[in-house]
C-alpha cells in the first residue's frame, strides 16, 4: 500500500490503511462505504458503452454488504446503467448522473423533479453536438445530461472543450470536467459531494474510493463531516491514473494503483468487519 498522502490537508483518520480499516471494523454498522465507477470499479475504455467493472471488486463489494451500514455507488453515469452492470449485487444504493437519479436497494429509479424540464434540452443539444463536432467526438445522451469525450482524439480536446462551454453558456447549462471528457448538466444543485453530505449525516464513518477532479467533492464532504463530529472516522481513496490522478491524490488520505487493486484491498479489508 503507498503511504498515506496528505496533501494540502490533515486528515482525521488513522496513518495506514489497516489502522483505518480497524477503525472502521469497530464502528461497521455505522459505516457507509462509496464508490465512483468509471475509473474506480472498473477500468476507463475508449468506448464508454464497453466499461465493465473489475471482477474482484464486484465480488468484495458483495461480500462487504451485508457487514457495513450501506454501500453506495455514485457516478456520473445513468442509474439504468449502473444497474446493469451491478445487476447481481444486493443492498446496493445508486446514485446516477452527479445525484439527479437514485435507486435504494434495487428500488425504483427516483428523479430529481428540478432536472426532467431540461430533458428536451439536452437531447436537443446531443443532436447539435454530433452535427457541430469534428469526428473523433463521441456524443454520449443520458437523458439529463450529455457527455463530450475526445479519449480516442486527444488533440480535439480544447476545440470541444470550449464548444461545450460555450453551449453551456448559452443554455443556462452547468459544466464537469473529467478525464478527456466535459459533462454539461442541468443547472441543478446537486452533485457527488451533496450526495455525501446528506447520506452521511447521521453515520459514524465512511469510505469515499474515486478516481476523477468530480469526487474531491465527495472527499470535501467527508472532511466537513469529520470536522463537525470528532467521533466519525472519514477515509478519502484515490485511484491512480495518468489524467486527474496527481489532483485527486492530492486531496487523498490513501492512493490505489488500480480498479484491479481495489480489489485486491477491499478483499483484504474483510477480515477487520467481519
Amino acid at each position: 500500500m503507498p503511504p498515506l498522502n496528505l496533501g494540502n490537508q490533515q486528515p482525521k483518520t488513522p496513518l495506514d490503511a489497516e489502522q483505518a480499516w480497524r477503525a472502521t471494523g469497530a464502528r461497521a454498522s455505522e459505516t457507509v462505504l462509496f464508490f465512483d465507477f468509471d475509473g474506480t470499479l472498473a477500468p476507463v475504455d475508449d468506448d464508454p458503452t464497453a466499461v465493465r467493472p473489475a471482477p474482484k471488486v464486484l465480488a468484495a463489494i458483495e461480500a462487504l454488504a451485508p457487514v457495513v451500514r450501506r454501500v453506495a455507488i455514485v457516478s456520473a453515469r445513468p442509474v439504468e446503467f449502473l444497474r446493469e452492470q451491478l445487476g447481481g449485487l444486493h443492498g446496493v444504493d445508486l446514485y446516477g448522473l452527479y445525484g439527479l437519479e437514485h435507486s435504494h436497494s434495487g428500488g425504483e429509479t427516483v428523479t430529481e423533479p428540478a432536472a426532467l424540464p431540461w430533458v428536451p434540452t439536452m437531447s436537443e443539444l446531443a443532436d447539435q453536438a454530433r452535427a457541430e463536432l469534428p469526428a473523433g467526438t463521441l456524443v454520449e445522451f443520458k437523458r439529463l445530461s450529455v457527455a463530450l469525450h475526445w479519449r480516442t482524439s486527444p488533440q480535439l480536446g480544447p476545440e470541444v472543450e470550449r464548444w461545450g462551454r460555450e453551449q453551456a453558456d448559452r443554455l443556462g447549462l452547468k459544466c464537469q470536467a473529467g478525464r478527456m471528457v466535459l459533462e454539461i448538466k442541468p443547472p441543478v444543485d446537486r452533485d457527488k459531494g451533496m450526495v455525501i453530505g446528506e447520506v452521511v449525516r447521521d453515520a459514524g464513518g465512511a469510505w469515499y474510493f474515486g478516481d476523477d477532479v468530480s469526487d474531491i467533492k465527495a472527499f470535501a464532504a467527508l472532511r466537513a463531516r469529520a470536522a463537525a463530529d470528532p467521533r466519525f472516522v472519514g477515509v478519502c481513496v484515490a485511484v491512480a491514473n495518468p489524467e486527474t490522478g496527481h489532483e485527486v491524490a492530492e486531496a487523498a488520505d490513501l492512493t490505489i494503483d488500480s480498479p484491479a487493486a481495489l480489489g485486491d484491498f477491499l478483499t483484504a479489508a474483510l477480515p477487520h468487519l467481519t
